[in-house]
């Protein structure tokens, strides 16, 4: 005998779970009115079709950052469209993630995965994710997370939109001079903070070009040298910080902007989302049909 479904169980169950009203009625239809066992019914529908869409590529998404005023949590969580990375319950799923990276001091992607979720009761982030993939319909990833060191003396952040994120560390106390620093980089993009931080595989690799590009100029080999030189060095302060002309004076490097304060960048994060996914161009139309194919 089936049972008799209340819409307040149902309503009782949504709440508890955010799936669907009508896969809140299947789940507490097969288990007679259960909801205890609904609620596990729905995890496990939610686990299911997390790892159906595991293989997925996700690649758009947001950065979030959660900011104490001593220390900052920067994470990428992804989606497969842009649309979803607008999405209200996906947006409160990445914000909560920062929270409860922040609150819990976790400082490595496991250790947030098995947390409990802030915001969502009884609900590790793991758990939570399965459900937000079985509601929205597209696979959800967490693929990052950077934690600012506590024996930074400040720590500035700075978002562009929800795409671009930085963290920065000062070995002083100055938040606008750090604030203004995680904005160039988020700008400027450099890959470390002085030149002799740069690899060298990498200064191999680009003396190599130079020197091949300078062969055929005919030059003599000591001047071709000097040339190689000159090249490596401009290429040194393009990817270094402090070599960087700074994006609101470029008369002045952020080595002088630093040196003005008496201040020295630890450590930076930029995060950029789907930067390294390699990503699949897909029809418009194409996409939508298969959303609402279920697939």
């Amino acid at each position: 005998m089936t049972a008799i479904i209340s819409a307040a169980l149902v309503n009782e169950l949504r709440k508890r779970t955010s799936a669907g009203i009508m896969e809140c009625k299947k789940a507490l239809e097969a288990t007679q009115g259960n909801i205890e066992l609904a609620v596990e019914e729905l995890r496990k529908s939610g686990r299911a079709k997390a790892d159906k869409k595991a293989g997925r590529i996700a690649a758009e998404g947001m950065i979030v950052i959660a900011d104490d005023g001593k220390e900052a949590v920067m994470l990428e969580v992804n989606s497969e469209t842009d649309f979803v990375a607008r999405d209200n319950h996906f947006v409160s799923f990445a914000k909560a993630l920062a929270k409860t990276a922040l609150e819990t001091k976790v400082r490595d992607l496991d250790s947030l995965t098995a947390s409990i979720l802030i915001g969502y009761p009884g609900q590790t982030v793991e758990e939570a994710r399965q459900a937000l993939i079985a509601k929205i319909g597209e696979n959800i990833q967490v693929r990052r997370l950077v934690v600012s060191e506590p024996t930074a003396v400040c720590v500035g952040t700075y978002l562009h939109g929800h795409r671009i994120g930085v963290i920065v560390e000062l070995d002083v106390d100055h938040k606008e001079l750090a604030r203004d620093i995680a904005m160039h980089i988020a700008a400027s993009k450099p890959l470390v903070v002085a030149p002799e931080h740069v690899s060298q595989d990498s200064i191999a690799k680009e003396r190599e070009i130079y020197l091949a590009q300078a062969a055929t100029s005919g030059k003599p080999q000591d001047i071709i040298e000097k040339m190689v030189a000159g090249r490596l060095k401009k290429y040194l302060d393009e990817v270094s910080l402090i070599g960087q002309p700074f994006v609101k004076d470029p008369d002045v490097t952020v080595g002088g902007l630093l040196s003005k304060h008496r201040a020295k960048v630890l450590a930076f994060a930029r995060y950029e989302v789907g930067e390294g996914i390699e990503k699949i161009s897909e029809d418009f139309r194409d996409a939508v049909m298969s959303q609402m194919q279920g697939s």
